[in-house]
């Protein structure tokens, strides 16, 4: 259990971490992931309006393509700032990268409210912007990943499914709340101020809602997984090489989740919008209503799915959400592009609560594939990488929707299904082969208990695992002594 055969496990070692402090943890680090997500939403739900001011005279098309780039590209530099910010948190510790990746977020969303239209300054606008989303990419490289590990390295190992699966619930509130202020800015000031000036006014409430966020971080102590490691053992530098040696297949796994849920995640809450209101025709306020209704479903379930991940295992989840993605993608896509507004509910409903089997368990699992040595730089540069080819799926989309519906509209209804399908393949074979992590101690790492009742029952836990494994050595010793002495009784000089 602890990671160390020659260790001897006492009662004072094991860490206790009470629902006050760990309800400060779960704040703190969801409302950072809240403000990732508020420019997601703000971003998603504004497309049509951005392309409009940062594209202006291009093919309506090809300028709804350029500003979904500019939302994916910036996601080819989150490795970048995966690898610094986890080498970083390794070293340094946890709560020092995540007090500044929320600054460098929470600015980087603030700047783009400021950036002067193509009309005031020409191509400089879409640079401009694009800078932008790059210096969000940098830090979000750094933010969730470093979120997800310091929550499951606080967590009781009994609750963490249930405390992991508030992150995303940050991260969905966030874009729900990005959505929300963008409807409640167009219907305040309109359509044509709006498309004027109105859009700048979502982005520049990222820097009040940062400045909360650093507050609540700054009250925090660093992760007991990582206090417990021993002072040099956070000086040793891992290779690569050796990182992805022991390493190789918690690597394999993560990629193979993160791809599954990401995907999900982006066609259904930044893609859909757009597709709703450009191949569907719905009005475009009517679109943005209906998806928030789905997020707000999406806030009641997930919870619900972490708190029985822990009593029924996170497998489950990932294995039922993988299959049901993979048989339901195309009679939901059907629902949503029947033209029956219960239908399409029905439809959006169907993919959500898939969503929420993946968004509800991933957090807890991805940190328990890795040692606390490495974990944070490696699920970064791992979850990021993977991230990269997710974060594709709202161009990639829009682009195979754009070049089939010429040859047959029926069929471009429904290539977003056929996306997700292949992506259920990587989600299902992932979920077969992994081992289950709930209920069980992170990587390498001591069990945590929120009660010290609960940290007399591991102890005694861990002394019953001991006299289980003491007994089997013993009877593995008898059964080759009476080998050996079969063995001998065979041979005359050995008599």
């Amino acid at each position: 259990m602890t990671g160390d055969n020659s260790q001897v496990l006492k009662l004072d070692d094991i860490p206790v971490v009470e629902n006050d402090e760990l309800k400060k943890v779960i704040t703190a680090a969801g409302l950072g992931n809240a403000i990732e997500w508020f420019d997601f939403g703000v971003y998603g739900f504004l497309l049509i309006t951005l392309s409009r001011v940062f594209f202006p005279g291009a093919d309506p098309g090809v300028a709804l393509i350029a500003s979904m780039a500019t939302f994916s590209v910036p996601f080819l530099f989150r490795p970048l700032g995966g690898a610094f910010f986890g080498f970083i948190g390794d070293k340094y510790g946890r709560k020092r990268v995540l007090s500044f990746t929320i600054i460098l977020m929470s600015l980087s969303t603030f700047a783009i409210g400021l950036i002067p239209s193509y009309a005031a300054i020409g191509i400089w606008a879409p640079v401009l912007l694009l800078l932008a989303k790059v210096v969000q990419g940098l830090s979000v490289g750094g933010e969730y990943s470093g979120a997800v590990v310091f929550v499951c390295e606080y967590s009781p190992d009994k609750k963490r499914g249930f405390m992991a699966s508030w992150l995303d619930f940050g991260s969905i509130s966030g874009f729900l709340l990005g959505s929300v202020v963008v409807y409640l800015v167009t219907w305040i000031v309109g359509e044509p101020a709006m498309a004027s000036w109105g859009w700048r006014l979502p982005f520049l409430l990222s820097l009040p809602l940062g400045a909360i966020g650093l507050y609540l971080r700054r009250q925090l102590d660093e992760s007991p997984a990582y206090e417990a490691q021993e002072d040099n053992d956070r000086d040793k530098t891992s290779s690569l090489k050796k990182i992805i040696r022991k390493s190789y297949k918690g690597i394999i796994l993560c990629c193979a989740l993160v791809i599954l849920m990401n995907t999900s995640y982006y066609m259904l809450l930044t893609f859909m919008p757009s597709y709703l209101e450009v191949n569907l025709h719905y009005n475009e306020s009517h679109s943005k209503l209906i998806i928030m209704l789905v997020m707000t479903f999406m806030l009641l379930v997930q919870p619900l799915v972490g708190f029985l991940s822990d009593r029924f295992g996170r497998r489950a989840f990932l294995i039922a959400g993988a299959m049901g993605q993979f048989f339901l993608a195309i009679p939901a896509y059907w629902m949503i592009a029947h033209g029956n507004t219960w239908l399409l509910i029905a439809g959006l409903a169907i993919l959500a609560l898939i969503l929420c089997c993946f968004t509800g368990v991933v957090a807890s699992v991805l940190p328990a594939l890795f040692p606390t040595q490495v974990r944070f730089r490696t699920l970064a540069v791992t979850f990021n990488i993977s991230v990269v080819i997710a974060g594709l799926t709202p161009t990639v989309a829009t682009w195979l929707v754009a070049a089939v519906e010429p040859l047959s509209r029926t069929l471009s209804l429904y290539i977003p299904a056929v996306y997700l399908m292949v992506t259920a393949l990587c989600g299902l074979v992932a979920g077969v082969i992994m081992r289950e992590t709930a209920n069980r101690p992170l990587k390498d790492s001591l069990p945590i208990v929120s009660s010290r009742m609960e940290a007399r029952e591991v102890l005694e836990e861990h002394f019953d695992h001991i006299e289980k494994r003491v007994e089997a050595i013993e009877n593995k010793i008898s059964e080759l002594e009476e080998k050996r002495q079969n063995l001998v009784d065979q041979h005359p000089r050995l008599n």
